[in-house]
């Protein structure tokens, strides 16, 4: 492969995962005009595994592994992911060298539509007893934690089969990424953007990452302007929090951080500013907020933390700590042991 007029993107083949690797294309097409870019569409583990909740699979890397082994074997430049696949260890040779500016973090409930009208209006007018699709243990323990009484069913397969199962009538809603949705510009289908304090999203959630070669200096250079340094630093104290807890893709384990600058309200991850990250910490404070959950949902552990950005692994890493000392270690050696 010529390095210096095309690059490739290997990325699974679901609508959302191909609207991501298109939007990168667009950004490097737009940044080097002239150099090829295409893509190469890989089905994955978890892809091809539908019948199964994602837990039983092993968690671990499901979306990625076979994507990684098109890097390493020179059959992809980069990888384009959703964060909140990405596992937190990488094969010897790749890295995740960009982290680029965040969709809407949160989860979105999507109730049935009748004579072109919601059901319900929100996840409080749900019915007693309603069923609500979603593959996700942390979706899970945090709306039974609220509702008990709600039946959650299991939901796999990409965005559109999970609307489709919807529209057909199996479950009354169904919880996705908000992003995915707002993504595929179907955001009229969303009845309620959930609040964190319903339920906390899981890491890196709304986040496009690229992994590439370490060595690959060519397209490491390429790719690093796409890098967004607020996003970044969040995601980066949100990993390193799933990481101490030793926390694969599927367990009950959530975490959100966000930059607030000192002295006013939220900065969120709206800054365009792709410069150096000390603009990052320039009067900024980072607040997380984590969980770890039973499946029952009758236990949730939270914890918040705040500090400098420029801490930001250091602070997830205690914040985890934290969540240990108030027995998280044990309920999530018990679901390990299921």
């Amino acid at each position: 492969m010529t390095k210096n007029n095309k690059v490739v993107i290997g990325t699974r083949k679901s609508k959302l995962a191909l609207w991501q690797a298109e939007w990168v294309k667009s950004e490097i097409e737009k940044m080097t005009p002239g150099l090829k870019v295409e893509l190469n569409k890989i089905t994955t583990t978890g892809d091809k595994i539908l019948d199964v909740p994602l837990a039983k699979v092993g968690g671990k890397g499901l979306f990625v592994k076979e994507i990684e082994e098109a890097l390493l074997r020179g059959e992809a430049d980069i990888a384009v992911h959703s964060m909140k696949d990405v596992p937190v260890d990488f094969p010897k040779g790749l890295h995740l060298a960009v982290i680029c500016k965040r969709e809407d973090p949160r989860d979105a409930l999507i109730a049935a539509v009748h004579d072109s009208r919601f059901t319900v209006h929100g996840f409080k007018d749900l019915p007693k007893g309603a069923a609500i699709g979603t593959s996700s243990l942390r979706r899970m323990c945090q709306l039974l934690n609220i509702r008990p009484d709600l039946k959650i069913m299991q939901l796999r397969g990409n965005l559109d089969t999970r609307l489709r199962k919807l529209d057909e009538g199996q479950f009354d809603a169904v919880i996705l990424a908000a992003a995915g949705v707002k993504r595929l510009g179907l955001a009229e289908r969303i009845t309620e953007v959930l609040e964190p304090g319903i339920s906390l999203p899981a890491i890196g959630q709304g986040a496009i990452g690229i992994e590439c070669r370490i060595d690959d200096k060519f397209t490491n250079k390429l790719i690093e302007p796409l890098n967004h340094p607020e996003t970044a630093v969040c995601v980066r104290a949100e990993r390193a929090f799933l990481k101490k807890l030793e926390g694969g893709c599927q367990v009950p384990i959530a975490a959100y951080a966000r930059l607030v600058r000192q002295g006013s309200g939220v900065r969120g991850q709206e800054s365009e500013s792709q410069h150096h990250s000390s603009l990052v910490t320039h009067h900024s404070l980072l607040i997380m907020d984590g969980l770890v959950g039973n499946l029952s949902g009758d236990t949730l552990i939270k914890g918040s933390i705040k500090g400098s950005p420029d801490d930001a692994e250091k602070l997830g890493i205690k914040l985890a700590e934290e969540l240990f000392s108030r027995g998280a270690g044990e309920i999530l050696a018990e679901i390990y042991k299921k």
